[in-house]
């Protein structure tokens, strides 16, 4: 080959490699962790946090990818408000109505006692004002805050012995989550904030007298017919309990639009796949325990009365003390009851009758 047609094949091979350079630069890999504040056991409420990372990583092509663990292997369960504020770790998964010690407002996010169901509780929140008010009240705890999972309306729990009165409720010793305790008080009972991993254990020894936790999936695999033999429903104070992904707000705003989009919509597919495992697995986890056993009640109309005039007063003593909880407070309950206006004439019926009919 002569001098010339080197030059000129070097000279081409040149151009080609100054125009590749930019494909093939490679992408930073972002890496999370996400606290839980559930054990692994619980597949459904835990595994909602697996689906999410599982998405984000798909999505990303694993360039985004995020380790979760469960409640206890970084922090404790109800430390996670303090790691994502503090930037401990970036993200976390968890009840927000375990932090109302922090702030009332916090139960607004999650469930409070003869609240808004499943359903109206996304409507609120991606429709209504719910994420927008949420997340001004975030934004002092430096917290970015998506919907990430539903229970549905939740059992009552576990009693050693039946509920037949308001009076069988005073003295008695609950776990029971979070907010819901304050109107447990007003009717005499004592509550009792216990992270799920170490429920059964107190009701083993006697140090509660019944518990709740959400339905009888998770129940059964946490043995409580074992030990209290009375399942009680509704859950009052959990008609649609709604579980969320915190986001340290510096490692949010970091992210590119793209992986904020991807955040936004691997939270939304778990929120969604949370509630849909619980609605398939329940029914026959309930006809297993029944089976064994357990005997299955409504809770006497009195006791709900009882519980709803306390609930009300409750948020009305709030409202007057705490200027946060009243503003989201306002937005929920008048959302809340256009809603039931509407369900009262469409889900409701439709469901009772369904329940009623021969299939």
């Amino acid at each position: 080959m002569d001098r010339r047609s080197i030059i000129k094949h070097a000279g081409i091979a040149g151009v080609l490699a100054a125009g590749a350079a930019p494909a093939v630069h490679a992408q930073t890999t972002i890496r999370w962790r996400l606290a839980s504040s559930f054990p692994k056991a619980l597949d459904t409420i835990y595994g909602a946090a697996e689906v999410f990372a599982k998405k984000v990583g798909e999505m990303s092509g694993g360039k985004f990818t995020i380790s979760v663990h469960a409640g206890g292997e970084l922090m404790p369960a109800f430390g996670v408000v303090d790691g994502v504020q503090e930037g401990t770790v970036e993200c976390a998964h968890t009840a927000p109505y375990y932090f109302f010690g922090k702030d009332d407002t916090f139960a607004l996010d999650c469930a409070i006692p003869f609240g808004l169901n499943s359903r109206q509780m996304t409507a609120w929140m991606y429709e209504g004002n719910g994420l927008k008010l949420t997340r001004e009240f975030y934004a002092g705890y430096n917290i970015v805050n998506f919907p990430m999972g539903n229970t549905g309306a939740q059992m009552g729990g576990w009693y050693r012995k039946q509920i037949k009165s308001v009076a069988d409720i005073k003295g008695m010793k609950m776990r029971i989550g979070g907010f819901a305790g304050r109107v447990l008080t007003a009717m005499g009972g004592v509550p009792q904030n216990i992270p799920g991993g170490e429920i059964y254990q107190a009701l083993e020894k006697g140090t509660i007298d019944a518990t709740e936790w959400v339905g009888p999936y998770d129940d059964q695999k946490l043995g409580f017919n074992k030990v209290a033999p009375f399942y009680y429903y509704p859950g009052w104070w959990e008609g649609g309990p709604q579980l969320s992904l915190y986001t340290n707000n510096k490692a949010f705003d970091s992210l590119s639009a793209e992986n904020k989009a991807i955040v936004e919509c691997a939270a939304a597919i778990a929120h969604t796949t949370m509630q849909a495992k619980y609605d398939a697995l329940n029914p026959g986890a309930l006809k297993q325990l029944v089976g064994a056993g357990t005997k299955v009640l409504p809770f006497p109309k009195a006791v709900m009365d009882e519980a709803f005039k306390h609930s009300m007063a409750l948020y009305d003593d709030i409202s007057a003390k705490n200027p946060k909880w009243k503003k989201i407070y306002t937005d929920y309950s008048a959302f809340r009851k256009d809603q039931n206006l509407w369900f009262r004439f469409t889900e409701a019926q439709f469901d009772r009758y369904m329940q009623s009919a021969k299939l």
